[in-house]
């Protein structure tokens, strides 16, 4: 295993779930670290993507119950904010402020 230290991520290895800055557009997708060389992590996304960005683009997995998120709401393309009530793998519920419900993918979700 590879560890990288310094930076935002702290110190992060091959194979651990972290969140990162997509596109470097300031949303926090979580991921897992595929590769950890240079200064750099390659990312594969929850929703399958992948991306090679700076160490300094990835972030300690983080989210919890009761923690404010954005998701995509029945995969449909909006992103609408909410708070989590359940976590299980790549599960979550989500309350979302207008009064809905969901039960979705971590890959459907976003932190700032």
């Amino acid at each position: 295993m590879l560890a990288i230290s310094g930076g935002a991520a702290g110190a992060q290895t091959v194979g651990d779930w972290v969140l990162g800055n997509y596109k470097g557009a300031g949303y926090w997708f979580p991921g897992v670290a595929e590769k950890v060389q240079g200064g750099k992590v390659t990312i594969r996304y929850d929703d399958g993507d992948r991306e090679t960005v700076s160490v300094d683009d990835v972030r300690p997995y983080n989210w919890t119950i009761g923690m404010k998120v954005e998701c995509n709401y029945k995969n449909a393309g909006d992103w609408y904010g909410g708070t989590i009530t359940s976590l299980g793998g790549e599960k979550i519920g989500i309350a979302y402020d207008d009064g809905d419900k969901e039960v979705t993918k971590t890959g459907r979700c976003r932190s700032r």
